[in-house]
């Protein structure tokens, strides 16, 4: 099954996207359709062919096109709208200057104006029509949504000008043959200007709505900006500037200072000092020498690099951020599913208001004028935009705010149900520590010195490929202390390392293998079993046959770790760690960070389990970053994976955290709590808003409250609404990240 993107044209609300979705899932191989209104894209996952689906989206009155294959079409929308709302505005100044300035309020016209009242009325349908055939736009959509039978927001605008202009121009019809002073009295039953006003004011809406949708997606242009261009390759001794889809694995090509590193790839010579924060958000830049990885789309501060490509433009771990984000905005969340339901059937049931409305008020025997002045008001106040976008202008912000801050949604989906766990379960190694053990503690016996110590126990386990061994080498050479070459090296397995050091027979290994070597003092007891239980693992060290010292090596807990889970439980979220070491290394780890609930020795196959089984008690997210956690981070309810782990484990998990920290965790949570709070707000401001907007125009509220909603009014606040959704949903990049504490220092 496959799963394509498509940039669809020709939308304006809810109803176009519901429509869009309907006819696409009706074709034979569809599987899934997910149409998103923000973005004019829609994904569709099946067997149906490109032709298939394009067809059925053009027979629905709408445009169509694979991504790639055509360039969006709406990218200078808001000029267009700029244009059309300048001349909509001075002719409707004249307009208004002619209908209510004159008439109402006696403003001066040129004589025949004032002797000739239907001159008056010619006059404002001319300036009317002048201001429907700007907007017509509204007219042909509307008229198509019609033929479709799939009426959208632009067929309610047009019928509610095109009824307030008909009727006033049988008005003005009507006059002919009047004595002047009749004549001029019916001057005040046209709606001319309501008709114009309409246009004019859904017209600033969309203006409005267009340029805040476009600030909802500048985290996702800026992204794609920072992407190169260009890279210069070595091809036949000499350097070439070429595009970066040119480029192919394995060709190498440089970068000088204050050039953008084009693609993933390997120092091969040279030094430089890299700027990685658009990669990974952080400010601090990293040196870079022959051997190290190096990261497209990251900035060359100083110095110049040969590289080797190792991945295509398509490829790097940049473009899988921009993916990521995109996919994300692109994607439907669940709280959109109602939203959808009724704009599918919102159009139609609003002209059926409006009908119902119009017959009510002849029927409470008020004039034709009066009640075509409530049907255009319920058909002019009525937005299916602001369903269509409560939920995807949300996802966009907040997906755009994680992505600034090494944070990756996947889904649309993803993003929403974070915010919704009830237990944290953490893997330990990677995750809560740093997964590369560290010496600790050098406790020397009677008469040894530290630096000594070292350098035997550094030169005894030189030779070995074991983790803690190349932990005592580490500390070593990070404390410049000497170390000597071993020969007769010998792995004893699970017992130790022996070798000789010159004439000098040395062996290192736990305290259970060293009292076979050399009797332990009991204090050198004492001292090994109070460091097992702080979680730390006891080195023992002999030199011909006698206890020479211990080297305690541990996983050092993150920095952040405690914080995190002090933040984990505030939230109200409960944390368990799930690990495969001994339960008193584990306990000795979780008393520290504050762990509510441990499992130790758990083997890989069982932590999907233990997931499960924490599920039926609400929902569970996993967080880890070794291949072991895979199974887990797919059973979870929402995976979440540290960036820095296994690449199996990132593509397992719904959420990936670029930055390695675990306070991310706490604050893609945050975030996703944020992001649902706003698409609620959005949503019951939409349902709000209409539920008692068609009503308010609809007259309901006259005989109660004597409320009276003018057509223009009604206009009015349909340009607003969908505004205003949009404007919540920018509040989302106020969002505060939780900070680690270095960052609060």
């Amino acid at each position: 099954m496959k799963m394509e993107k498509y940039n669809v044209t020709g939308m304006s609300c809810a109803a176009c996207s519901a429509r869009v979705e309907r006819v696409v899932k009706a074709i034979g191989g569809v599987t899934e359709c997910s149409v998103n209104l923000l973005t004019n894209s829609m994904e569709v996952s099946g067997s149906a062919s490109a032709k298939q689906i394009i067809s059925a989206v053009k027979a629905a009155g709408y445009g169509a096109s694979k991504v790639g294959e055509e360039e969006k079409s709406d990218g200078n929308e808001t000029p267009r709208l700029v244009r059309r709302l300048v001349w909509s505005a001075i002719l409707l100044a004249v307009l208004m200057y002619v209908s209510m300035g004159h008439t109402m309020w006696g403003f001066p016209l040129p004589k025949v104006f004032e002797r000739i009242p239907i001159a008056v009325a010619a006059l404002q349908m001319v300036l009317a029509l002048a201001v429907m055939i700007i907007n017509g736009h509204f007219f042909t959509s509307g008229l198509k949504g019609i033929l479709n039978r799939a009426p959208n927001m632009d067929t309610l605008v047009a019928l509610g000008s095109s009824a307030a202009f008909i009727y006033s121009a049988a008005a003005t019809f009507l006059m002919i043959g009047k004595p002047a002073t009749e004549a001029a009295h019916l001057l005040r039953d046209l709606y001319f200007e309501s008709a114009a006003m309409i246009l004019a004011l859904i017209t600033v809406g969309k203006m409005l709505e267009a340029r805040a949708k476009g600030k909802t997606t500048d985290a996702l242009k800026g992204l794609m900006k920072l992407a190169p261009k260009t890279a210069t390759v070595i091809r036949d001794g000499k350097e070439t500037v070429v595009h970066v889809d040119e480029v192919r694995i394995g060709e190498v090509f440089v970068v000088r200072a204050g050039e953008s590193i084009p693609l993933d790839g390997n120092v091969i010579s040279g030094s430089c000092t890299a700027d990685e924060s658009a990669l990974t958000g952080e400010s601090m830049p990293v040196d870079k020498a022959s051997g190290d990885k190096i990261y497209a789309a990251t900035l060359c501060l100083s110095g110049f690099i040969t590289c080797e490509a190792a991945s295509l433009s398509t490829e790097t771990a940049f473009s899988g951020i921009i993916k990521m984000v995109s996919d994300a905005a692109a994607s439907k969340a669940p709280a959109q599913k109602l939203a959808d339901k009724v704009s599918g059937i919102f159009v139609p049931t609003v002209i059926g208001i409006a009908v119902v409305t119009f017959i009510a008020w002849l029927i409470a025997d008020k004039t034709v004028g009066y009640a075509l002045a409530r049907a255009i008001s319920v058909l002019v106040i009525s937005c299916p935009c602001a369903l269509g976008l409560a939920t995807p202008v949300a996802i966009m912000v907040a997906s755009g705010v994680g992505a600034k801050n090494g944070i990756l949604f996947k889904t649309a989906a993803s993003l929403e149900e974070t915010g919704k766990i009830k237990t944290a379960m953490l893997d330990k190694t990677g995750t809560i520590t740093l997964g590369k053990p560290k010496v600790t503690d050098v406790i020397c016996a009677n008469g040894s010195l530290a630096d000594e110590l070292v350098s035997l126990a550094a030169s005894l386990e030189y030779p070995s490929e074991h983790p803690l061994a190349k932990a005592v080498v580490a500390y070593a050479e990070e404390n410049g202390i000497k170390i000597l070459e071993a020969s007769d090296f010998e792995t004893l397995v699970g017992r130790g390392v022996r070798a000789k050091l010159g004439e000098d027979a040395v062996f290192g290994g736990s305290v259970a293998s060293i009292e076979r070597i050399c009797e332990l003092p009991s204090a050198a007891k004492t001292v090994a079993d109070n460091l097992s239980s702080q979680g730390k693992t006891p080195l023992c060290f002999a030199k011909n046959n006698e206890y020479i010292g211990i080297l305690a090596v541990a996983d050092i807990i993150k920095e952040d770790s405690a914080a995190a889970i002090s933040q984990f439980r505030k939230m109200g979220i409960r944390t368990v760690m799930l690990t495969g070491d001994n339960e008193r290394t584990a306990r000795a780890i979780a008393d520290k960070v504050g762990i509510d609930e441990i499992r130790a020795g758990v083997m890989p196959e069982d932590k999907a389990e233990i997931v499960k089984e924490f599920s039926a008690l609400g929902r569970v997210c996993m967080i880890g970053d070794g291949i072991n956690d895979a199974p887990a981070l797919a059973s979870a309810d929402t995976g979440i994976a540290i960036g820095a782990g296994a690449d199996v484990a990132i593509d397992s998990a719904e959420v990936v955290l670029m930055h390695s920290r675990l306070t991310d965790a706490v604050t893609a949570i945050k975030l996703s709590r944020a992001a649902l709070r706003n698409i609620v707000q959005n949503l019951f401001w939409a349902f709000f808003y209409n539920a008692v907007g068609i009503p308010l125009a609809a007259g309901l509220f006259i005989p109660i409250t004597g409320w009276e909603l003018s057509p223009m009014f009604g206009a009015a606040a349909m340009s607003l609404s969908s505004f205003c959704v949009v404007l919540n949903a920018l509040r989302l990049n106020l969002f505060k990240t939780v900070k680690t504490p270095e960052e609060r220092i």
